[in-house]
């Protein structure tokens, strides 16, 4: 028997992962026809069966393309050759979203995916990330200054959403899909320099190797792992605390002057970060957050402070964080 491709053997070790513990489940592969979510679906469809796992490939077609449909009827040929139940839906994309096509596109699309997922009672749907892309979105949100929010790129669950095969690189599902016979769609989109990620993907990212040596992709990736890891520790830190420094204030939240004070400023801004916008669901930058931070470790009877929809004042021993009038 010819041996199997340590491309697919890859793929599968990482899919084989995510579908452990959901036998009599039923999960989605979004499935756009590139070697990405291509080697994804082949190899759920070889793992579901071992795992007693429903697979349904969806396929979205945005429109935004000529010849999308064609495209996209292909990708659920494919899928139904390897034996999965397979599904095209189209998405109405707005054109005048205001973080661009990229963004409106996107939203779409995991609109479309999250429907379907509830019409199956799927109770997962994987995507096909990849290393690259996981690098390419660290490298984004540095240039960006988004904080460790965005650095730390794509969670490898939030929700529905699942991503099998963040430790597997972009290389590896393009040789998966030609060992396995599979002919891969390449998105024009993909080479559009028009696209930030694109620019990232061929100038930024080939630069960096060129220059510092290989396995920056890696590097990147493992800084977002590291960073999710930190964000999940602090998150149980600021979850424990605020039960007792923070309480109800009209039209908003009260938290206790010393008690922020005395937690290390790290843990201070992300508490402050934390109850805005649980409270109002905005988010501050990092100079409003320190403004916020200073009514309690460097109070000079300054006034209040205007925050997107709410504004914070010094008050009896509490920063009074409450909606404008």
């Amino acid at each position: 028997m010819p041996s199997l491709s340590p491309a697919v053997a890859e793929v599968r070790r990482a899919v084989r992962a995510v579908l452990a513990d959901r036998a009599g489940e039923r999960v989605i592969v979004a499935l756009s026809g590139g070697a990405d979510s291509l080697a994804l679906a082949a190899a759920t469809a070889h793992e579901a069966s071992k795992a007693d796992v429903t697979v349904t490939t969806v396929t979205v077609d945005h429109g935004l393309q000529e010849g999308s449909a064609r495209v996209a009827e292909q990708a659920a040929h494919q899928a139904r050759a390897l034996g999965l139940d397979a599904r095209v839906v189209s998405a109405t994309v707005e054109r005048n979203h205001p973080d661009g096509p990229e963004a409106a596109a996107r939203e779409a699309r995991y609109g479309e995916l999250e429907r379907v997922a509830g019409e199956l009672a799927a109770t997962a749907i994987l995507l096909g990330h990849t290393r690259d892309d996981q690098a390419e979105t660290v490298l984004l949100g540095l240039a960006r200054g988004s904080g460790a929010g965005s650095l730390m790129g794509m969670a490898p669950i939030s929700g529905l959403r699942v991503r099998p095969l963040l430790d597997v690189s972009r290389e590896t599902t393009r040789a998966a899909c030609a060992a396995e016979g599979l002919e891969a769609w390449s998105d024009p989109h993909n080479t559009d320099q028009a696209y930030a990620r694109v620019r990232v993907r061929t100038a930024v990212l080939p630069v960096l190797e060129a220059e510092l040596g290989p396995g920056i992709a890696e590097a990147l990736a493992r800084t977002a792992e590291q960073l999710r890891e930190d964000h999940e520790a602090f998150q149980e830190m600021i979850d424990e605390t605020i039960e007792d420094i923070v309480e109800p204030a009209e039209a908003g939240i009260a938290i206790s002057v010393s008690a922020l004070a005395a937690n290390p400023a790290a843990l201070r801004n992300r508490i402050i970060r934390y109850v805005v916008a649980s409270e109002f669901h905005v988010s501050l930058t990092r100079t409003q957050t320190r403004e916020v931070a200073r009514l309690a470790t460097d109070w000079c009877g300054q006034g209040p402070i205007d925050l997107p929809g709410c504004a914070a004042r010094r008050e009896a021993g509490k920063i009074v964080i409450a909606a404008r009038a």
